[in-house]
């Protein structure tokens, strides 16, 4: 049995991309590796059905600071309880290290999930890329293995960061399970219902922020032909951008095609499943966890030739230019002009997918943590 802490901050608070990474991972490891000991460790404590299952599982033991605590919380103690629990790994799963780890015997292990903010700064404001440059140096400082989520963001941490080629490990990120589960056409029917969405529709799910590029979906609806014209369906929260995306739709006369809707996570899978076609031409993923959700549901994707979106999506989806909406377009044509090659982009894709299961990812992490911590008695799953 090893004991290993986890920076939990994301998992509690973060209910989107980072915090997903944290829950998929924690529950995978738990679920194969139920001998180990899994301390969570946050600065904040949030409730919810997400988070509930690590609240109340004996297999986890979570610590948080109340009250004045918080201030002493990375510099005291969290080092503190570290010590007293006896952890020998803390990994920290959202791009940082505390910084109280560093007098620790405790070998320290960071997952980087993307270097947007350096690849593209104008997403960013000054200050915020000031912020995660400082953090992420530390961390590739001060970890012993540097976790990358895809192959483009390992190439990006050994250009932006002086680390040895041997410090940094590709392990991919996988999605929840219940993304593999096949829904009954009735439930299907309900969730359409519960929603008021349309019987047949395509599908973005993500942030609404320039980055992800929805303006780029909407203006490559624009350009399909009529037949081929189906509403979508928008899953995501955003501001500025969406207004933008808006106001593109009020003077286009295409508000009526445009459905925003907030989901509930446990809706997501019946959603995905309905739709004819996932659309997510991002300019730049880290890793891009709603094109594996997409896949294991078996719909065909359109998503984005840059960055780490080829390595997710893999040889069924069709790789368009976000630059170019026109691509976009083409990409919907070609998935809902032929059946066979439609059929035959969900089932390449399906069969891609497997490879980021659960199980395997799992493996994959424990076995690296056996050996930073320098042992060869590696479990095998339960």
């Amino acid at each position: 049995m090893i004991r290993i802490g986890f920076d939990a901050n994301r998992l509690f608070t973060n209910r989107t991309g980072l915090g997903n990474y944290s829950r998929n991972l924690l529950n995978n490891l738990a679920y194969y590796y139920p001998d180990h000991a899994y301390f969570l460790y946050t600065p904040r404590l949030v409730r919810n059905p997400e988070t509930r299952f690590f609240l109340n599982s004996p297999l986890f033991h979570v610590t948080h600071p109340r009250g004045f605590q918080r201030f002493f919380w990375n510099s005291e103690l969290l080092p503190e309880t570290l010590k007293r629990r006896k952890v020998a790994l803390f990994h920290g799963l959202s791009n940082e290290l505390p910084s109280g780890l560093r007098g620790l015997p405790i070998r320290r292990m960071v997952t980087i999930h993307d270097l947007v903010f350096k690849r593209h700064p104008k997403f960013y404001r000054l200050a915020d890329r000031v912020l995660l440059h400082a953090k992420i140096r530390y961390a590739c400082e001060h970890a012993h293995q540097i976790i990358a989520t895809s192959e483009h963001t390992r190439k990006d941490i050994l250009e932006f960061y002086d680390v040895p080629e041997e410090k940094v490990k590709v392990i991919y990120q996988t999605c929840s399970e219940r993304f593999l589960q096949e829904k009954a056409p009735r439930l299907l029917e309900g969730v359409v219902k519960k929603y008021r969405i349309p019987e047949a529709y395509f599908l973005y799910v993500g942030a609404i922020t320039e980055r992800k590029n929805l303006l780029g979906v909407v203006q490559a609806l624009q350009q399909l032909p009529s037949a081929l014209r189906l509403p979508l369906v928008v899953i995501g929260s955003g501001t500025t951008y969406k207004i933008k995306v808006q106001s593109f739709l009020l003077r286009h006369r295409m508000l009526d095609q445009v459905h925003f809707i907030q989901a509930d996570p446990q809706d997501l899978p019946a959603i995905y499943q309905k739709a004819a076609l996932f659309l997510y031409p991002s300019f730049y993923e880290g890793f891009g966890i709603p094109v594996l959700e997409a896949l294991f549901s078996r719909i065909p994707v359109v998503t984005s030739n840059r960055s780490s979106l080829p390595e997710v999506a893999g040889p069924g989806a069709y790789l368009a230019d976000p630059y170019r909406p026109e691509s976009i377009a083409e990409g919907i044509q070609q998935l809902l002009g032929a059946e066979d090659y439609r059929q035959q982009a969900i089932e390449s894709g399906y069969r891609h997918a497997l490879g980021f299961h659960g199980e395997v990812l799992a493996e994959k992490m424990m076995h690296t943590y056996y050996t930073l911590l320098g042992r060869r008695d590696i479990p095998r799953k339960e």
